[in-house]
């Protein structure tokens, strides 16, 4: 290659750790750019060598945000380096180490061999090397590395060192506490670190995680850092940490009960949990929701806990089997596809649905038009999702007169069943062409029959409890009351409701 751009290291502040290729590099060349002015090093260099920079500083001021700021430096390298005669290379300094939290030299890497341009990385001290000598860690016990504008997203794992980059302000230092208190306590000791190892200006903050984005002094050269913890509390909030707990409930060294436990065996409890869960969405009550989602998410790790001691399959299984799906059925969010309206997203669900089927050799033409439904749904739900699947494929009626009509007409031969003193078998079937043909009218009037179902129960209860608690005001129960003072209480109760 005829063109070139040459990256070095201008290291982590201390002019005395610059290393003597890199001076000699900075010597040689004849057209020198640093990412900015804004670094011990480069004040010292054009002081004490004589050496001169251009800088890309104004481009931060030019752009809105850090990685169009570094995209456009990278562009201008580029360009500079097309324009420039052959046989020539341009110098370009970067603070610390370019191979460690340089964005632009990542952007250089990935386009300077589609532009024809060699691209050479000489190192020099990083952030890293002061980090591991001024707060005493070796890095061989494990340690994370995350840059402040990430880390929202990052998952934290308290038992490895912890340090927090390009901290330049103090509102991106209170944009990382707030991701370290969904971790760690809001007084736990956390290290604000400024300029390491630069003679002068090297500050070393132990303060409580609160008071984080109230320490002075941050800027280009500002980490923070969390020294690793075996804490396993501090874990609680993690995943990794519940699959551990369940693996050691089963284990043999853990609950006797957990470990006698089969996918039968705990069956019902899954139900009961989703129950349960269902139940605190109905009574819109978010703490007992959230401690109700625990115990139905703890029936899926063990369920998946078992398979793992088996080497079916694992929780993280689970989990990537999930995320996968829901890429792939979601086209018009993670894929070329769009959706202007929930019908449309629901179209393309339903698409990627049976394109699923097909990769595993089903044919979903060739499947009944009700196929799909679970077996073990309760029976309202289950009739209401086999109905709506046959109304799709065209078996439904026009309007709904023709639901009243079938009402009336199955009602008159359960009358007639229970008249004639038919079977119990023959009177159970007639109730259940009732039931069914009630759920279609639900169907209708887009009505969930199941909700409606368990909101009358819940206003049975409601008067029924009413009626109880004034009897019993009047020093009577159900046993020693007549049916009259009931409905006199349960109209009561009814007025009740009206009012309010």
């Amino acid at each position: 290659m005829s063109k070139a751009i040459i990256v070095v290291g201008l290291g982590s502040g201390d002019p005395d750790q610059l290393t003597l290729g890199i001076v000699k590099q900075l010597k040689t060349a004849t057209e020198r750019y640093v990412r900015t002015k804004d670094h011990p090093v480069v004040s010292w260099i054009e002081a004490e060598e004589g050496i001169e920079f251009q800088s890309f500083d104004s481009v931060y001021e030019e752009l809105d945000d850090f990685p169009s700021v570094y995209e456009e430096i990278a562009a201008r390298l580029i360009a500079r380096a097309q324009s420039g005669a052959d046989g020539t290379a341009i110098l370009y300094a970067v603070p610390g180490h370019p191979m460690v939290a340089e964005a632009t030299v990542q952007i250089l890497r990935r386009r300077c061999p589609e532009e024809g341009i060699e691209l050479q990385v000489r190192g020099g001290e990083s952030f890293l090397d002061e980090a591991f000598v001024r707060l005493g860690f070796d890095p061989i016990e494990g340690f994370q590395l995350f840059d402040a504008s990430d880390v929202g997203s990052m998952t934290f794992d308290p038992r490895m060192h912890t340090l927090i980059g390009q901290v330049y302000d103090i509102f991106t230092a209170s944009d990382v506490k707030l991701s370290l208190m969904e971790m760690y306590p809001d007084d736990y000791e956390v290290v604000a670190c400024h300029a390491l190892g630069v003679e002068g200006q090297e500050q070393i903050l132990r303060v409580p995680l609160h008071e984080l984005d109230r320490v002075s002094g941050y800027g280009n050269l500002s980490l923070i850092y969390i020294p690793a913890s075996q804490d396993d509390h501090l874990r609680n909030r993690s995943f990794q940490r519940l699959h551990e707990i369940v693996a050691i409930l089963r284990s043999p060294e853990g609950c006797p009960w957990d470990r006698e436990q089969t996918h039968q065996s705990i069956r019902k409890n899954l139900i009961e949990e989703t129950y349960e869960v269902l139940e605190t969405i109905d009574d819109d009550d978010p703490d007992h929701m959230r401690e109700e989602l625990g115990d139905l998410l703890l029936q899926v790790m063990l369920h998946s806990q078992m398979e793992e001691e088996t080497g079916t399959f694992t929780a993280y299984d689970v989990i990537q089997t999930l995320n996968e799906k829901l890429i792939f059925r979601h086209p018009h969010v993670f894929g070329e596809l769009s959706a202007e309206d929930a019908e449309t997203a629901l179209g393309n669900w339903e698409a990627m649905k049976a394109e699923e089927k097909r990769s595993k050799g089903i044919e979903p033409e060739k499947q009944s038009a009700l196929s799909g439904v679970p077996r073990d749904l309760p029976a309202l739900l289950k009739a209401y999702k086999i109905q709506k699947k046959a109304a799709k494929a065209g078996f439904d009626w026009e309007d709904i007169s023709g639901v009243w009509a079938k009402i009336e007409e199955e009602l008159a031969e359960l009358k007639a069943s229970v008249q004639q003193g038919e079977a119990v078998d023959e009177q159970t079937l007639e109730l259940g062409d009732v039931l069914f043909s009630v759920v279609n009218a639900a169907r209708f009037i887009g009505a969930d029959p199941e909700e409606a179902l368990s909101l009358t129960i819940r206003k049975f209860v409601r008067r029924f409890q009413h009626v109880e608690q004034q009897l019993k005001a009047a020093g009577k129960t159900l046993a020693t009351s007549s049916l009259v003072e009931m409905d006199k209480y349960w109209d009561e109760a009814k007025e009740l409701e009206r009012q309010s």
